[in-house]
Formats: C-alpha cells, sequence, structure tokens
C-alpha cells in the first residue's frame, strides 16, 4: 500500500455504507475492495483535497458527466481521467459521442440523474444511462481515489477494477 493511503486510513467500503451515497452502496458489488474514509466535504474538490492532506494528483480519478444531442437524441457519457489530466470533450468525446457539441452535463441534470452530490460523483453506481469511459491511465493506478457519491468521503480502490463496472470501457487519448 502507498503512503497517502495509511495516511488517510480508509476502512472497507462495504463495512461503512452509512459514508456512501445510496447509488455507491447498491453498486459495491462490483468493486468489493474499495475503502472509504471521510473527509470535510468543504474540500471534496480534488484540488482542495490534494492541498490539504499532500495527496499526489496521479492517484485522484475525476469523474465528469459529458451530454450532446444529435437529431434531437441526448447522448451522455461519465469520463474518468487522473486528476493531473484533463479529458478531452472537444475532440475524443465530442467524436464518440457522434454530437456536434459535447459539454458537461449542468450541475442539477448532473446530481438529479446519478443521485449524487456535486463533487462526490463517481463512476461507481451511475445507471446504465452514463456508459463509463476510463482512460487508460487510471486502470494503472495501484490506489485510486475517487468520489463516494457525497461530499464527506472519497472512495479508494484499484484503478482497474473500475473496469468491472456496467458499461465501462478504455478509451484510448481520452485525456490531454
Amino acid at each position: 500500500m502507498s503512503r497517502w493511503f495509511d495516511v488517510m486510513g480508509p476502512v472497507p467500503a462495504s463495512e461503512h455504507p452509512e459514508l456512501l451515497g445510496a447509488p455507491v452502496r447498491a453498486a459495491l458489488g462490483y468493486v468489493p475492495e474499495a475503502y472509504v474514509f471521510e473527509i470535510d466535504p468543504t474540500i471534496s474538490d480534488t484540488d482542495a483535497l490534494c492541498q490539504a492532506h499532500g495527496l499526489p494528483l496521479e492517484v485522484m480519478g475525476n469523474a465528469v458527466l459529458v451530454t450532446g444531442r444529435r437529431q434531437g437524441e441526448e447522448r451522455r457519457c461519465c469520463a474518468m481521467a487522473l486528476g493531473s489530466r484533463r479529458v478531452d470533450v472537444n475532440g475524443v468525446l465530442k467524436r464518440r459521442l457522434d454530437v456536434r457539441k459535447a459539454s458537461f452535463a449542468p450541475m442539477e441534470e448532473a446530481t438529479e440523474s446519478s443521485g449524487m452530490e456535486y463533487g462526490g460523483i463517481t463512476p461507481v453506481g451511475l445507471g446504465a444511462q452514463w456508459p463509463v469511459w476510463l482512460d487508460e491511465t487510471v486502470r494503472d493506478v495501484e490506489w485510486l481515489c475517487i468520489g463516494s457519491g457525497v461530499r464527506r468521503s472519497k472512495l479508494v480502490l484499484h484503478g482497474a477494477s473500475l473496469l468491472a463496472l456496467p458499461g465501462a470501457e478504455l478509451v484510448e487519448g481520452l485525456t490531454r
């Protein structure tokens, strides 16, 4: 286990469902090795959490919900990237979604459709309407820190385990 993991003191997520959003609790079977640790909800954003606890951006996972329209049909995905990288919304995602314009889902839509708090959105527990597209660098992180469905905690799991989620796939070149 890495040093940052030990410092944060995570506990098995299955033993602390009170620290998870309802959709995440329901999906723990896909990521049985997941851990969780509690944080101050005011620092749930990646940069703030890293700064407050000295966590490296290379172990932080950011999930962004992206939408676009084509011939009146809404198309969506959850793009998962490391905190040190940026999702290529106007290139790769726009082409893969086959839309004229791709953009981040508005906060109200993101929280309502995911059932999660803004700042805690995670691919774990997203419904089938949000296929999960992972940057290949995410897969290679031994212990990845991601949202837990709520702002007051974070999940920690093997990056490769996200591929066990329904609708999850690696997308080459997803980030810059």
